[in-house]
């Protein structure tokens, strides 16, 4: 409890004894009969509880915002004053603070499960100087310092490591309890505990642009970004306020004009009416709600940008996901060696793993490191020359100092070669079951599982030591083709429970874009249980197929696009609700999403979903519940049969009730 809600709790506690003693002693005749005397008496718990409330009134009306449930609770507690209903102007003030107190309290616990992501943020950072550590302010550390991180300290600056081995704690920004390891050439994040080891970390962004910073930016804007549901509310209360006081006065003056006499009476059914009309439940409650939803989802590591957009997820029936990086891991393997035309799988992967020396691609690598694997040495460099890429196709590069192609079946139509492998050829799997899939007598069968890199030479170069056969020397054709390289992706672990949770909670479609060939696409799809697929895309071409797919759907549908926030940020930008794959709260994911996995983990999609309809499911709750209360003791007020107590619960009673039905968000998990 905060020291501001600690003041107003002993301010109850006063008020409370005082106005129970004067009620007592009223009840028992014990006070004088001087109502001049009664209304000093009890304005003074009155104004103990009540100032702050007259106060702001008071500064409102000067700032002409007259119509606030401030005003409404002055004018219904002097109306009470004036109609020598005392006690019950006391009590009603008191009551309205006692539920303001609560509403403080239970905001500030919606808040806590996001606010402590803010403990993340670093007080310090470590740098080393003459042998000595030195404290500094994280925002003074440049590009490229050496900072040191202790055991039990938070990762002050995002980096690598360059010296040390430790675990460490990224529960803060993942929602992950297992420890993950960081050693020498590791990357490692702000924000996240370090564990039991020493860590020196070369620091690879200014504070400012850290992780830790991009996230604190998101949780602190997240309240601002409202839903339309919010926004219907905020608008009510606007012109709902000034109704109700005219509809009060009207109330008070108009009977008595009309029928005469009887001021007291209906002046007194005004002031319930007011007291009952304070729109506290819905103005507090429906907020808290989409807080409490916001806050739930932060638990579980997903950060959600507004209450906008998980009112929009709650509404997802269609979701479309990026297949690299996102269902699939991204990990790259060689699968499948198919050597042709008298080439042997040693041979080819060499050809393959030199060719692909210089590029970054990651099948470049995978090839590279299947060379390794298999043969325990690393490309020779000074064997491969120069090197250019036909886009879309493939390279072209000297080994050698001889013309290698490799690249898809494009580059290879390109250049008048045919890659077709025949039916009889008969691949053996060898000690390495890893690299080498059984193709049996039908190549088309392991093709399908993985992107195939057709390699060809030059001629000359195929009847060197390489070939193993006269079928190899074809003086004829300037290119002989020597076989494919079959390169796979793993996919993640709980991607399939993903798509399965995803029709669990009624999503209609589970669509899939890739650039990668339609047989590979396909094998994943079938896997997973994809509805619909779409293959071979370029990123402008998932742009257009996202474009098309929302251009079908219903108004009152929204599609989500899934990617991993770099290669694919046009696309969530253009979709309803764009989920990145963080990848531990990469820059670009934070910027291009609505809503961001923290772990990469596409399982807590459907955790989201089911916290975004729980939530939007008690807003509405709230709603009806606060609207048909009020509407049926406004009633009952305005007819003389309810009393100022029972205002009392239609106003905070009600917004008690709406507020503990809104904390139930808070605690839901998505399971």
């Amino acid at each position: 409890m905060t020291k501001k809600q600690k003041k107003m709790l002993l301010r109850i506690m006063i008020s409370f004894v005082l106005l129970a003693a004067l009620m007592v002693c009223e009840h028992i005749g014990v006070l004088p009969e001087n109502i001049w005397i009664e209304l000093v008496l009890f304005a003074v718990p009155y104004l103990i509880i009540g100032y702050d409330i007259i106060f702001k009134a008071a500064k409102n009306i000067r700032h002409g915002q007259i119509f606030d449930e401030n005003f409404l609770m002055m004018i219904a507690t002097f109306g009470a004053f004036g109609a020598q209903d005392f006690s019950e102007a006391a009590a009603v003030m008191l009551f309205y603070q006692v539920g303001e107190l609560f509403q403080s309290y239970a905001v500030g616990k919606s808040r806590q499960s996001i606010s402590d992501m803010m403990d993340i943020c670093p007080e310090y950072a470590n740098i080393e100087e003459n042998g000595t550590l030195i404290r500094t302010d994280p925002d003074d550390v440049e590009v490229g310092s050496i900072i040191v991180v202790k055991p039990g300290e938070r990762v002050p600056l995002d980096g690598v490591v360059t010296e040390g081995e430790s675990l460490i704690d990224t529960a803060a920004l993942t929602g992950e309890s297992v420890p993950r390891r960081a050693a020498v050439g590791d990357e490692i994040i702000s924000g996240c505990v370090n564990g039991s080891g020493t860590l020196k970390v070369r620091t690879t962004k200014a504070f400012d642009d850290s992780t830790v910073s991009k996230i604190l930016e998101l949780v602190e804007n997240a309240s601002s970004k409202k839903a339309k549901v919010e926004n219907f509310i905020t608008k009510f209360a606007r012109y709902y306020t000034p109704v109700v006081t005219i509809a009060a006065v009207i109330l008070a003056a108009l009977p008595p004009l009309l029928l005469g006499g009887g001021w007291s009476e209906w002046i007194h059914r005004a002031c319930i009416f007011l007291v009952i009309s304070c729109p506290c439940a819905l103005v507090i409650s429906v907020p808290l709600g989409f807080f409490g939803g916001i806050g739930a989802a932060s638990r579980i590591g997903v950060l959600v940008k507004g209450g906008n957009y998980l009112e929009a997820v709650a509404e997802m029936t269609t979701i479309v996901f990026d297949k690299t990086g996102t269902l699939t891991k991204g990990e790259f393997k060689v699968s499948g060696l198919y050597a042709e035309n008298g080439f042997s799988q040693e041979a080819l992967l060499e050809l393959a793993a030199h060719a692909e020396g210089y590029s970054n691609h990651p099948i470049a690598d995978s090839v590279r490191a299947a060379y390794l694997e298999r043969t325990g040495k690393a490309v020779d460099l000074g064997r491969v020359g120069e090197a250019g890429e036909q886009a879309g196709h493939g390279i072209s590069v000297t080994v050698d100092g001889k013309k290698v192609l490799i690249g898809n079946e494009k580059l290879m139509k390109a250049n008048g070669i045919n890659c077709a492998i025949s039916k009889e050829l008969k691949v053996l799997e060898d000690n390495h079951p890893n690299l080498v899939k059984s193709a049996g007598t039908d190549y088309t069968s392991v093709t399908e599982s993985g992107t195939v890199c057709y390699v060809a030479c030059e001629n000359e170069y195929a009847q060197n030591e390489y070939a193993q056969n006269e079928h190899a020397q074809n003086e004829h054709a300037h290119f002989e083709y020597v076989g494919a390289v079959i390169i796979s992706d793993t996919i993640k672990e709980g991607a399939r429970a993903a798509i399965a949770d995803m029709k669990k909670v009624g999503v209609q479609k589970c669509i899939m874009l890739t650039g990668d060939r339609k047989a590979a696409a396909k094998a994943v799809a079938g896997e997973l249980g994809i509805d619909e697929l779409h293959a071979e895309l370029l990123p402008a071409d998932k742009v257009a197929r996202v474009e098309a797919l929302l251009n079908d759907r219903d108004k009152k549908e929204r599609l989500a696009f899934v990617g991993d926030g770099i290669n694919d940020a046009p696309v969530l930008a253009r979709a309803d609700i764009g989920f990145a794959m963080g990848s531990m709260g990469s820059d670009a994911a934070i910027e291009a999403a609505d809503v961001v996995l923290m772990d990469d983990d596409v399982r807590k999609i459907a955790a989201v979903v089911r916290i975004a309809r729980k939530t939007l499911r008690i807003v509405k709750q709230n709603i009806v519940f606060a609207l048909a209360v009020k509407a049926l003791v406004l009633i009952l007020g305005a007819l003389g049969m309810a009393n100022m107590w029972e205002a009392v619960f239609a106003d905070v009673g009600v917004a008690v009730i709406a507020i503990l039905n809104a904390m139930r968000t808070l605690r839901y998990n998505g399971r």
